[in-house]
């Protein structure tokens, strides 16, 4: 049994903040059964779709530049070599095809990566939590950026701050001052993780204590680079920490990241609103519950997209020989837009065979047309193009 007394959170949630948890909870053990009864193929098949989302979300949100398309060919090209120097092995060929001005976005989706990896398979090992073990997770997110090695992994040394960027205007806003780097991150830190692991355990909402854990995370802003993503990732280490089984079974099969790139603006002034732009060493002082109900409702949206890949899901199993053969090429190349000429020819299908399998590939929602007569091209949407690997 919970006692407020023995750790509490830093704010009391309002009786309709408790009720819209209440129904989540509901929705949530219901799907986390139907999850459990899906075949073998089809859940592989709905993680996966989750690790590409949440990588390309969460780089995304921080500026990267890759696609999901682009992503998941990344993934696909690393998952076949399989030992842990794949990408150092392959990041010139992977450049080369992904075009070299985006070299930082694909060493930061590769290390993003890495962290949600070990996030996914090892959280269970990962409590109690440690700030060795935070440390740990912070360098394998840089691991493939060169610049960041003589920081990755340790605090900072000189002062950050959490910055919003207009895409159309370039205009940046600063969210929050975090903590000066030095002893008071050093004593935040230590505090942090001591509550959190008195409090994941016990508290019978893990998704309002992940919230201010994150929350005050992000306030300290800890490390020189990469919070954001670090941030995101502990926001899921802590859903799987706490004690809920129907959470912890269905976390691994929807993707927050993606609902939480859908709303980037809202949830940087909902980060700025919590903490009226400035740290504060007392964390009853945030007003943390405006960001408790962010999350909840990018939960929800996230649960609501299983019903989505379901059906995507049972399009890709009906598909014929022919439209999975030209599925296949936009597989291969998701920086490019494909004109039936070059399906014909990379294919060895007739035009007809081809057409016929473009017009099921779109009406399936598996790609989308792009202009029309001579100059039409198709472009494959990431939403359906995941299949299982066997």
């Amino acid at each position: 049994m919970y006692d407020e007394t023995d750790q509490p959170l830093s704010f009391q949630p309002s009786t309709k903040l408790e009720m819209a948890l209440k129904k989540t909870q509901s929705k949530l053990e219901k799907l986390a059964q139907e999850v459990a009864a899906f075949p073998d193929d089809e859940r592989n098949w709905l993680q996966r779709w989750v690790m590409i989302s949440t990588m390309g979300a969460s780089t995304r949100i921080e500026n990267a530049v890759l696609t999901d398309a682009e992503i998941e060919w990344v993934d696909t090209t690393l998952s076949e070599d399989g030992h842990p120097t794949a990408f150092e092995n392959k990041k010139t060929a992977i450049i080369d095809k992904l075009s070299k001005d985006r070299e930082r976005s694909i060493e930061e989706v590769v290390g993003c990566r890495e962290l949600l990896s070990l996030v996914y398979v090892q959280a269970d090992e990962m409590f109690p939590l440690t700030e060795t073990m935070i440390c740990g997770l912070h360098k394998e997110l840089l691991r493939h950026y060169p610049a960041a090695e003589r920081y990755a992994g340790r605090y900072k040394i000189s002062p950050n701050q959490v910055v919003s960027v207009n895409h159309d205007t370039g205009e940046q806003r600063v969210v929050l001052d975090p903590t000066p780097a030095g002893p008071q991150t050093d004593t935040a830190m230590q505090e942090l993780v001591v509550w959190y692991n008195k409090i994941i355990k016990a508290h019978p909402w893990p998704l309002l204590v992940a919230s201010e854990f994150v929350f005050r995370f992000l306030a300290i802003h800890p490390f020189q680079d990469g919070n954001g993503r670090l941030g995101r990732a502990l926001f899921l280490l802590a859903l799987m920490h706490g004690d809920d089984p129907a959470l912890q079974g269905i976390i691994r099969y929807i993707s927050v990241d993606r609902q939480i790139e859908r709303h980037r603006a809202l949830y940087y002034s909902t980060l700025q609103q919590g903490s009226g732009g400035q740290y504060k060493s007392n964390p009853a002082e945030y007003q943390l519950e405006p960001l408790s109900w962010f999350f909840l409702k990018m939960m929800d949206q996230a649960l609501g997209d299983i019903s989505v890949l379901r059906e995507r899901y049972n399009a890709l199993q009906r598909l014929s020989e022919s439209a999975t053969k030209v599925m296949a090429c936009f597989r291969s190349a998701p920086e490019r837009r494909l004109t039936p000429a070059e399906l014909m020819a990379d294919t060895g299908l007739v035009r007809r065979t081809v057409q016929n399998a473009l017009r099921s590939l779109v009406d399936a929602g598996i790609i989308q047309q792009l202009g029309a007569g001579r100059g039409t091209r198709y472009q494959l949407i990431f939403l359906a193009m995941i299949q299982h690997k066997s």
